[in-house]
């Protein structure tokens, strides 16, 4: 199972770790964290020395009830730091996070991998065929609504076979566009209650099915530390207690904050099926 990033094949069936850089103010856990060029570096320089694949850049706060951000202001906190990485780790592989196919355009042409869209398209109309033009990989999460609707829209009618449906539709409009290297996220967190997030869990081998690389991001959420009471700050060791589970049940790719900390649990993960006999 492997996919193409700028003519680097990368075999994720050994699982693999995409560090999270929020450029945003008022993301749900380091917002704001990262808002000069010593900060951003030094946070990139510790993600890949961690042990990082991809790092997964972001400049549109995602979180329920985030405040809309206009294309352009996304562009300016997107666009210099894409540079700025790849002028000090010219071999990084970034990942853009955003809905918005302008912004994919720019951020490839500035040197860009892949891209991390949390609507699937439904965003954008010219996102498929922007992707489909670049052939670069794609992240297609679920999600109903927006960002600042989505917790409204938690309602279905089965949710595994909700989102078996929604995936089935996707993918198939992806494969007649052409389109390759597709990556499914189930979106943990994005218009899912706490309990449908842990039904979600424990059934997320059933998306298995699809063929293609599964990500998840689970890092520091609320599904973690509204069960453990505490807060984002202190929910690593939640977030690695399932981060296991999500592995087990076929996780190739784990969006987190704390890259060090997921490559030990895959390395565990990993030695475990080993000597599964």
């Amino acid at each position: 199972m492997t996919i193409n990033c700028k003519g680097n094949l990368i075999d994720l069936s050994q699982p693999k770790v995409m560090g999270i850089l929020n450029l945003t103010p008022d993301s749900f856990y380091d917002g704001g964290k990262y808002k000069d060029e010593a900060s951003i570096l030094a946070q990139v320089e510790k993600m890949l020395q961690g042990g990082a694949t991809f790092i997964d850049m972001g400049a549109y706060s995602s979180r329920p009830g985030a405040e809309h951000v206009e294309e352009g202001e996304e562009l300016n906190r997107m666009l210099p730091i894409v540079e700025l990485i790849l002028k000090h780790f010219p071999d990084t592989l970034i990942s853009i996070d955003t809905f918005r196919s302008t912004v994919v355009i720019q951020s490839i042409e500035a040197g860009a991998a892949m891209v991390n869209d949390i609507s699937a398209g439904n965003l954008d109309s010219n996102m498929f065929a922007t992707i489909a033009k670049r052939q670069v990989p794609y992240i297609m999460m679920h999600l109903k609504g927006t960002p600042q609707s989505m917790q409204k829209e938690a309602v279905y009618d089965d949710l595994i076979l909700d989102l078996r449906a929604y995936f089935s539709k996707k993918v198939n409009e992806a494969a007649s566009l052409k389109i390759n290297d597709l990556i499914l996220d189930p979106g943990f967190g994005f218009a899912k209650t706490t309990s449908q997030n842990y039904t979600l869990l424990n059934h997320m081998d059933q998306f298995q099915t699809f063929g293609l690389p599964l990500l998840i991001g689970l890092s520091r959420k609320s599904m973690i530390y509204k069960i453990l009471e505490t807060t984002p700050k202190n929910a690593l060791n939640g977030t690695t207690a399932l981060h296991a589970i999500a592995l087990l049940k076929g996780a190739n790719i784990l969006r987190v904050h704390d890259v060090a900390e997921a490559m030990e649990c895959i390395k565990l993960i990993e030695e475990l099926k080993a000597n599964s006999l």
